[in-house]
């Protein structure tokens, strides 16, 4: 079963979310907001030359890899975009590693109601005492870059080989792999000049998406 499917079923959580992303599942209407999640600091500006030194570190235990088909563009700004995606992506698996709902990684790189629909998701898998486990690959990338310092980013998630792990037992929920396997996201960002960093504002996802099915 995957990681997102299995969990939610088993533990009737009601906040239906993906593990790398938080929005609407099953929609296309995006969450709006600016509500920052409790105890939530906006971190302090810093200039553009020490941007890349302080963003925070990412590290994944060996049972998670990662697989990104989403090759260079060419593009100075597209490119910044598929990498900071990347790595919120992985800044939101280590919250759930470290069983930390406010862990300083994601929200490095989420802000407004992403950062608070993210919280919610990741205090979930805390609240239960379950990890991740597995193998995720993305695909089918598009993004755009706007003039006034904004972007849309969609891809695609296979979750067939991603998995719930319950921390107490070590148990595994692994099942066959299902249309809900796929799933699309899109994200709005925005570029933060002064950490030098695309940050998600709003995110969607939908399980099941036809366009991310093999």
């Amino acid at each position: 079963m995957n990681r997102r499917t299995a969990f939610l079923t088993t533990l009737a959580v009601t906040t239906a979310l993906t593990l790398t992303a938080c929005g609407s599942e099953d929609t296309d209407e995006s969450a709006k907001g600016s509500d920052k999640p409790t105890g939530f600091t906006e971190p302090a500006p810093a200039s553009s030359a020490t941007a890349l030194d302080v963003r925070p570190a990412i590290e994944l235990p060996a049972d998670l890899s990662y697989t990104f088909d989403w090759p260079k563009t060419g593009d100075k700004e597209k490119d910044a975009v598929l990498a900071d995606s990347e790595q919120s992506i992985k800044a939101v698996d280590q919250a759930i590693v470290n069983q930390n709902a406010l862990d300083k990684a994601y929200l490095y790189y989420y802000e407004g109601e992403a950062a608070a629909e993210t919280q919610k998701f990741v205090q979930n898998y805390v609240d239960h005492r379950a990890g991740i486990t597995g193998s995720y690959r993305f695909y089918a990338p598009e993004v755009s870059v706007d003039k006034d310092g904004t972007a849309s980013f969609s891809y695609c998630e296979d979750q067939g080989k991603a998995y719930v792990k319950y921390l107490e037992s070590d148990k595994i929920e692994e099942t066959e792999v299902t249309a809900k396997s796929y799933v699309s996201y899109h994200t709005s960002l925005r570029r933060d000049e002064g950490k030098g960093v695309w940050v998600i504002q709003e995110i969607v996802s939908q399980s099941g998406s036809e366009k991310c099915r093999p």
